[in-house]
């Protein structure tokens, strides 16, 4: 049962509005369907975004930001819950395991440390919880080719694409997690 999603995602304001758009638009389901947000404690770029949705629409989220992040990226105090933690480490293992599965919007470099260090930890074996790509625009379409040569160099097992979905939109990913929790 999918209860909490942590969402990993951009703290740029400078993001294309259609990542604005599904990062709303998928803040608003979690919170329609009673699903807790787990996210970076950011009120700024999508992560505000995401956040802010799930406020408005009546539903609970949970930031953890790290001190010496908490003024740069503008913690978000508007929420349920925000935790402040001395490191990374601490903001990531949080993260993690506050999390039944994992939801990744366009992001830049933290992001993408955030899914490559899930994704690593899932091909080791450490969970099994799902991971949802929500391809906005096709923003992912090369790091997902990058994959396919990986695996063409066997550089990882057969079997990694099975490791996540991929989704264009909030509402497919919601249908995803809609399924995960038996409902049509």
């Amino acid at each position: 049962m999918i209860n909490s999603v942590t969402v990993y995602c951009s703290s740029s304001g400078q993001a294309p509005q259609a990542c604005f758009n599904e990062a709303e638009a998928l803040g608003k389901g979690l919170a329609e369907r009673d699903i807790g947000l787990v996210f970076g404690g950011g009120h700024v770029g999508l992560m505000g975004r995401t956040a802010d949705a799930v406020m408005q629409a009546g539903g609970t989220a949970r930031g953890i930001i790290p001190r010496f992040l908490e003024e740069r990226e503008v913690a978000h105090y508007g929420i349920t819950e925000l935790h402040v933690v001395e490191t990374m480490h601490e903001r990531k293992m949080l993260l993690t395991g506050w999390a039944d599965a994992f939801v990744i919007l366009p992001g830049g470099f933290g992001t993408l440390d955030e899914f490559m260090e899930i994704l690593t930890w899932k091909h080791l074996g450490h969970h099994d919880k799902p991971i949802i790509l929500l391809n906005v625009d096709g923003f992912w379409n090369q790091l997902l080719e990058f994959f396919e040569r990986i695996a063409d160099d066997r550089m990882v097992k057969p079997g990694y694409e099975f490791y996540y979905d991929v989704c264009p939109t909030a509402k497919a990913t919601l249908a995803i997690i809609d399924g995960l929790n038996g409902k049509k």
